[in-house]
């Protein structure tokens, strides 16, 4: 594997973070277009994107919640490149991202079955009760990135 991580700024770089959401969720679990992308995709959103030898492999969006706080979402590895620490290196890119953006906090809801790779990488569950969202139900849960 060749991986590079882009901070997605441009739009041909956004565009391998919607392939990767199309390809490892939105077809893995018949989601629609109108679903996966929401109303937290906006201009001002912030994507990662691991790419292998230029293709898109990994993925996640970071946006603002309040002066302290980023929710990092939509965390996608396609599925033949799962299991390979790429769901930990885009989290950790996106954490470090959300540092130097001037945020405190890493917030994430996370699908119940994914709740223990995220306390693996130091998140605690913020609040027991589910997120219920439109495609998945969730636990939130944060991280502190600075301490304060």
């Amino acid at each position: 594997m060749n991986i590079e991580v882009i901070r997605a700024t441009e739009t041909w770089q956004q565009a391998g973070a919607y392939y990767v959401r199309i390809q490892g969720m939105a077809k893995q679990h018949n989601i629609t277009l109108r679903r996966e992308f929401d109303e937290h995709d906006t201009p001002d959103t912030k994507y990662i994107v691991l790419t292998d030898d230029s293709f898109p492999v990994a993925t996640c969006r970071i946006y603002g919640i309040d002066e302290d706080s980023a929710m990092i979402g939509r965390v996608v590895v396609l599925p033949e490149y799962r299991s390979r620490g790429l769901g930990k290196r885009v989290m950790s890119e996106a954490e470090n991202w959300i540092r130097d953006l001037g945020y405190n906090v890493s917030v994430i809801e996370s699908r119940d079955v994914a709740v223990g790779f995220y306390r693996k990488l130091g998140y605690t569950v913020t609040d027991p009760n589910l997120v219920h969202g439109d495609t998945f139900d969730c636990i939130r849960m944060e991280k502190k990135l600075i301490e304060m």
